[in-house]
């Protein structure tokens, strides 16, 4: 009889029963998708630190970002991409890609926007300074881009090292599609927000990339976490609960 009240009184205090197996299942089944997210967000994604204010206002300089690492196949118009190239620098650099191969890029149209293809680009990334050092025709250019290649340039337009500043050499300041190590997914560090695609380039062949899997990830890490919490408050909350319904029974009596 004792024994059986025994057995009883542990599963409505939370130490046996259902409830701690399916809390041990939540728990488990969390700490699968907490490590999970992590792991596979460190196989796809590696951070940086953007070294100067080229990519102002898109990146500040000092800014931690996360960039997808992935094949230079994969760059689209409007990626902001992170490359290596020795003509350019021994460092990893970090700018947008406005054309790719078979694409004539000229600068300066109407307003001083770029034109590939002969349409001018919608901009709203570019800072206004660079907008009208290009208004201002300094940089004035126009280059076919060889198959295989990328026109890259920084959205601080007065003030970025780009292909613009390559022009004279073989390629045309153009780099290729195998310099590229990663794209640009996120920022990690002041700010944490991500990096949107700019409709500018919806509308030609090829289009726009899409998103990586970082929303994905941190999805799988949030949740992770909250079933591990709620899993491993299961029996507490439920001991608590047995005691007070214990006492309440005993001062009834």
């Amino acid at each position: 009889m004792g024994g059986t009240q025994a057995i009883r009184a542990s599963g409505r205090d939370g130490r046996g029963g259902l409830g701690n197996v399916l809390s041990g299942i939540a728990v488990a089944i969390g700490f699968a998708l907490f490590l999970g997210g992590f792991v596979w967000g460190a196989l796809v994604y590696q951070p940086y630190t953007v070294p100067t204010n080229s990519m102002v206002p898109t990146v500040q300089p000092g800014d931690r970002v996360l960039a997808e690492r992935i094949g230079g196949a994969e760059v689209r118009r409007g990626d902001v991409v992170v490359f290596k190239d020795s003509q350019w620098s021994d460092s990893p650099m970090v700018k947008r890609v406005v054309a790719v191969g078979g694409d004539t890029v000229s600068c300066c149209g109407q307003g001083g926007r770029l034109t590939v293809n002969g349409k001018p680009l919608e901009e709203p990334y570019v800072d206004r300074a660079g907008r009208d050092a290009l208004a201002a025709g300094t940089t004035s250019f126009e280059v076919t881009v060889p198959e295989g290649n990328l026109f890259l340039m920084g959205d601080r337009r007065s003030g970025s090292l780009d292909s613009r500043a390559h022009l004279q050499d073989a390629g045309q300041g153009t780099v290729p599609r195998s310099a590229v190590v990663a794209r640009v997914d996120a920022l990690a560090w002041p700010d944490t927000r991500m990096l949107e695609r700019p409709q500018s380039f919806a509308a030609l062949p090829g289009g726009t990339s899409r998103p990586g899997p970082l929303r994905l990830q941190v999805a799988a890490v949030v949740a992770g976490a909250a079933l591990v919490v709620l899993g491993a408050a299961y029996g507490p909350v439920a001991r608590v609960l047995g005691r007070g319904r214990s006492r309440g029974r005993s001062g009834g009596r």
